[in-house]
Formats: structure tokens, C-alpha cells, sequence
């Protein structure tokens, strides 16, 4: 093995995570599935070696290593990261913080990230400071219990220990391909979906060296990972299958590093390659804080020169740690009681500032400036009643429930169809049929608009459950045959890369909803999507002045003629869309209107229906 092609490929993957998360390359993700290969090559060879030469396993001495090299920079990271985002993000967020700090600290954190449906490749508009800690907690879940089944596997010789480590290896792939389509988070986060990762790489020790000679090998393997980088996306179903491609394209890069020509010895074994893969680890934990923090305190996305900044500071950062916590505690000689009991101090200081963090959360927010204004967070945040009674429809789930709301007596009902953008009418709807007398069904999925287009598969989001989830509602209606039927949807989607013309599809797949309610309702109403916030606003709002979170734009209406329209625009909207309308905080997040200002609206929506003759 040459250490310096594997540090070279350290390089690459702490880069392409790096530029990923900058949203320079596309891809980029697939860099934690080459660390993990690395991984599994190296943390095996180690454990194979000393069994080998010795007969036996010192765990003791195993553990301490694997504490010297993780511990002190994964802490000292995650408490510079902690103290700096607790001073300059809006104490509304402390809440989250803590906790992400607790999980960071608990070295659980894929698991509670997949629990709090963190999806790692299409992150909020405020993503948690701490969330690519759950890569390294899948490693040291696999360093936990790894060793212990290599001295259980080489009771009974080299031969058990190939076919212990392949069946295993064969066993998580199969899930990983099947929670992918099922589960597609806990596919994710999750150590048994991603310890075949780390069984390649341990696989690649049993190969004969010089079963991979020819010399397109080496570029086979570099052309596949260059191909995924690029190639792959946020709507990449991943991992599963797709994660086949970089994880055997490392393996084949490290079983064909005696063969490598001079060009890719040179990107490998370069000044700079070398220092990017001495300093892999620290950049990968400082990268992800320093270009989440900035963006998040300011609450916009960051532009180009801004993330490039970005960058440069986490190299300095990354160089620094290195040469001042990383290499000298690493080498330092301390005694092994010292160590564990180093370990467990600093995991349980961390657990209670996680904790202590959490406290200091609040909801009350003042707005800065001249416009000063004060409200409650919690209550400007919530959600439509719809998604805590379970009739918001979430991914994976096809069929609505009962759903029925207002006068459950009435002969006249009116249906409320469509995504998330649907759903923020509810509570005007809600309060409406308790004034009018009239039966509420509620027909709202998240992320799944009532117009009928095909989307891309995108994390947790599925288009057959979507499309399944149309047809039984629309099945619905047309049994109905309500009074009336509304929709509405989230004008934004990314149409897929065969439509060319954004336009024609979104109107075809109006035409498809019309054609599918046809002779459903006399009345069908569109409430076009309401203005677009391009920042959080109620962040914005805890960080910033009022008139500096004016920025939300108008949305275009496009409606097919057809449907009798109502557009809410000019309700939020006059020369701009203010964030605070009315003394009412007008948005709970970067795109849904606050359940304060729907229902500030009634008398608005009220009129709009009663002019096209819904209400006698």
C-alpha cells in the first residue's frame, strides 16, 4: 500500500463534501462514501495485521488510538461551532442547537437526525450546524463494534473471516438498496445501510494484488467517481444502487495503486493534495459550520464570492487545528486510564452544554431598528391544526384520512385539494365553515401539488406515492361531488430535466387536474400560490430590522382558464410584500403564510367566493 495515493484520495473527498455543500459541485455528497471505503480499507488492515503477528486483538490499546485521533478535534469543533453560533444565531434557535449538540455529543447522531427527518441532502432554510456529525458517528459506531467481530470471525481462521466480512457486506448493501426506496433517511443516516461501505473496503484486503493490472483500470475508477460528482444530484436516490458506483470506484483506485499512471500519481501525490489529505479531517468538520453559520445569521442563501470565502477560511481553519490540537494530541503520550476517562469527561461536558444551550432558548422575539416589534415565535411558527391531527398527508403515505371538519351535518360541502401551499388556507377555510354552516373535507400532502405534473425523486420524496396519493383523492371527490372545490399549489417545483419548457408543464399538469375534477363541482376555485419570502423570515425577523426582511416577491399568476381564480397577492402585497403585515408576523418560514395572517384574511377570501356565487 502507498499512503500517499490514499491521502491523495482523502484530499479528494474532504474537497468534493466541501464544494458539495457550497453548491459547486453537484454531486459532492459521494465523499463521505469515499471516506468510508478509506475507512473500512485501513481501520481492517490494522485490526488483521496485529491478529496476524500477535494472535490476539488488544482492544484497550485499539480504542485509545481511535480516541486520540477522533476525539480532540471532533470536540474542540464542536464547541468553537456551538459557542460562536449560540452568539450570533437569533436565540430562537437555541432550542435546536442544544439539541444537535446533545446529539452530536452522543455519537447517535444519524440516528436522532433520521428520527428529526433531517434530510441531509436538501436541508431547511436553517440547517443544523452539527449535522454532518452523523458521518462520523456511523464511523465510530462501525469502530465500536467492528473489531469485536473480527476476533469472533478469526476464531476460525482466515477463511471464516472472508466470508463473515462478505455476507455481511452482501446483507447491507440489500437493505441499503430496499430502505432506499422504503425508508430513504434511515437508508441514509444509518449504520447497517452503510457498514457495506466500509466491507468493501475491507475486501479489498483479501484480493490477490495482482489480480487488477491493466492500466485503464486506475482511470475507469477515477472517470466513475468524476461521473458520479457530477452527474449526481439532490434528486439522486441515494445511497442504494447509486452508491455502488462511487464506493467501487474507490475500491478500485486503492487495489490499483501500484498500476496508477504518473498523471494521477501526480494529483494524488502533489504539495497540495498531500496537505488537503493531512488536513481532511479537521476541514471536514469545519467546513460544514463555517458556510451553514453565515448564511443562517444573515438569513439568505450565500452568494458565489461569499462561499468561496467561505472555503478559504475553512482551510486556515483546518491547517490550524491540525498542526495545534489534531497532530500533537495525536502523538502524545498519555496514560490509557487517562484517555477513557478524557473521553468521558469531554462526551459528558458536551452533553450538558447541549443541554444548557437548550435553555437559553426563547420565543419572544423584538425586532431591531426603528420599527420595533415584538411576538412569539412558537405561535408564529405553527403549523395549520391539519398537520398535528394527521390529516396533512407526509411522504411515503398515498390515502388521506376522515379529514372533515365545520358543520360535519351540513349538505354542503367544500373540498380543500392540493401541497403544503393548500394546507395554509385551511385555517380560514376552517373558520369560514363555522361562520357558513358548512362541511370542510381537507385533502393537503406535502410537497405533492393538486396540479398534476411528474416530479423528480427527490429524498424522502417520491412521485409514485404522490401520484398514488392523487388518485385517491381526486376517486374522492368525484363521490363527493362537493359544492365546491379548491386548489392550490406551490408554484416552484423543479420540473424534470425531459421537460424542457417549465411553462407547458406546469400548464399540462393543470389541464390534467381539470380533466381529472371534471364534473366533480360546479365551482372549481384556484387560489394562486401566494408570495415567495427569499429569506426565513421569522429568523430574519429575530436577527434583523423589519424593513430589511421586506424582501418576499411577488408570484406570477399562472392559472389555465377553467378554474375561477382568486389571487391572494394584493391581500399581502402592495408596491412589496412586507414581512410583518398588519402588526401580523405574514410568513412562518421561507415560503408558508403564519396561520395569524390566513385567518387575518377571511373577510378577503370570504368576498372573493362570494362574488362568484359559492355563498347564497
Amino acid at each position: 500500500m502507498r499512503v500517499l495515493q490514499i491521502q491523495g484520495l482523502r484530499a479528494f473527498a474532504a474537497i468534493v463534501v466541501t464544494l458539495f455543500h457550497a453548491r459547486l459541485v453537484p454531486g459532492g455528497f459521494i465523499g463521505v462514501d469515499i471516506f468510508y471505503v478509506i475507512s473500512g480499507y485501513l481501520i481492517t488492515g490494522l485490526i488483521l495485521r496485529e491478529l496476524d503477528s500477535t494472535g490476539r486483538l488488544n482492544l484497550s490499546a485499539f480504542y485509545q488510538r481511535r480516541i486520540k485521533r477522533l476525539l480532540p478535534t471532533s470536540v474542540f469543533v464542536l464547541f468553537v461551532t456551538a459557542v460562536i453560533a449560540w452568539f450570533v444565531l437569533p436565540p430562537n434557535t437555541r432550542g435546536a442547537l442544544g439539541r444537535d449538540l446533545f446529539a452530536a455529543a452522543a455519537y447517535i447522531s444519524n440516528y436522532l437526525f433520521a428520527w428529526w427527518q433531517n434530510d441531509y441532502q436538501n436541508l431547511n432554510a436553517t440547517p443544523s450546524p452539527f449535522i454532518h456529525y452523523w458521518s462520523l458517528a456511523v464511523e465510530e459506531q462501525f469502530y465500536l463494534i467492528w473489531p469485536v467481530l473480527m476476533i469472533f470471525l478469526a476464531r476460525y481462521g482466515r477463511r471464516a473471516v472472508v466470508q463473515g466480512v462478505a455476507l455481511i457486506t452482501l446483507l447491507s448493501l440489500a437493505l441499503s438498496v430496499y430502505q432506499t426506496q422504503t425508508s430513504p433517511i434511515w437508508a441514509f443516516y444509518s449504520l447497517p445501510t452503510r457498514a457495506w461501505e466500509l466491507g468493501v473496503g475491507a475486501l479489498l484486503l483479501f484480493i490477490p494484488k495482482n489480480l487488477f493490472k491493466h492500466r485503464l483500470l486506475p482511470w475507469l475508477g477515477f472517470s466513475a467517481i468524476l461521473v458520479a460528482s457530477f452527474r449526481f444530484d439532490d434528486n439522486t436516490s441515494f445511497p442504494g444502487f447509486n452508491a455502488t458506483i462511487p464506493v467501487f470506484a474507490t475500491a478500485l483506485l486503492i487495489t490499483t495503486i501500484p498500476f496508477w499512471p504518473p498523471v494521477l500519481n501526480f494529483l494524488a501525490n502533489n504539495r497540495i493534495s498531500q496537505w488537503l489529505g493531512k488536513i481532511s479531517y479537521p476541514l471536514y468538520l469545519w467546513h460544514w459550520p463555517a458556510l451553514v453559520i453565515p448564511s443562517s445569521a444573515i438569513g439568505r442563501p450565500l452568494h458565489i464570492r461569499e462561499r468561496f470565502a467561505c472555503i478559504v477560511l475553512t482551510l486556515v481553519l483546518a491547517h490550524f487545528t491540525n498542526k495545534f490540537i489534531e497532530e500533537p494530541l495525536r502523538h502524545l503520550k498519555i496514560a490509557p486510564r487517562k484517555i477513557f476517562l478524557g473521553a468521558i469527561a469531554t462526551t459528558i461536558t458536551s452533553l450538558l452544554a447541549g443541554i444548557l444551550i437548550a435553555t437559553t432558548a426563547t420565543s419572544v422575539i423584538s425586532t431591531k431598528g426603528d420599527n420595533s416589534f415584538t411576538f412569539d415565535l412558537t405561535k408564529v411558527m405553527a403549523k395549520p391544526a391539519v398537520y398535528g391531527d394527521g390529516c396533512h398527508v407526509n411522504y411515503g403515505e398515498t390515502k388521506s384520512g376522515y379529514c372533515t371538519y365545520g358543520n360535519k351535518a351540513s349538505l354542503t360541502t367544500i373540498v380543500l385539494y392540493g401541497d403544503s401551499h393548500a394546507a395554509q388556507w385551511f385555517p380560514t377555510l376552517e373558520k369560514l365553515a363555522e361562520k357558513r354552516g358548512f362541511k370542510l373535507i381537507s385533502l393537503t400532502k406535502s410537497a405533492c401539488p393538486s396540479v398534476e405534473v411528474p416530479r423528480s425523486d427527490q429524498g424522502a420524496f417520491k412521485d409514485v406515492h404522490c401520484r398514488k396519493w392523487r388518485e385517491n383523492s381526486i376517486a374522492r371527490i368525484q363521490a363527493i361531488h362537493p359544492a365546491a372545490v379548491i386548489v392550490s399549489s406551490f408554484q416552484y417545483y423543479s420540473s424534470p430535466k425531459t421537460y424542457p419548457n417549465r411553462d407547458k408543464w406546469w400548464s399540462d399538469g393543470q389541464q390534467k387536474l381539470q380533466l381529472s375534477l371534471k364534473g366533480a363541482s360546479a365551482h372549481l376555485f384556484y387560489i394562486s400560490d401566494t408570495p415567495r419570502p427569499l429569506r426565513d423570515i421569522p429568523s430574519c425577523l429575530a436577527s434583523k430590522g423589519s424593513n430589511r426582511c421586506d424582501t418576499t416577491k411577488k408570484t406570477p399568476v399562472k392559472i389555465i382558464s377553467g378554474f375561477t381564480l382568486i389571487d391572494p397577492t394584493p391581500w399581502l402585497c402592495t408596491s412589496f410584500c412586507p414581512a410583518i403585515k398588519d402588526s401580523i408576523v405574514a410568513y412562518r418560514d421561507s415560503s408558508h403564510i403564519s396561520v395569524a395572517i390566513a385567518l387575518h384574511l377571511l373577510p378577503q377570501l370570504e368576498s372573493a367566493l362570494l362574488v362568484h356565487g359559492l355563498f347564497r
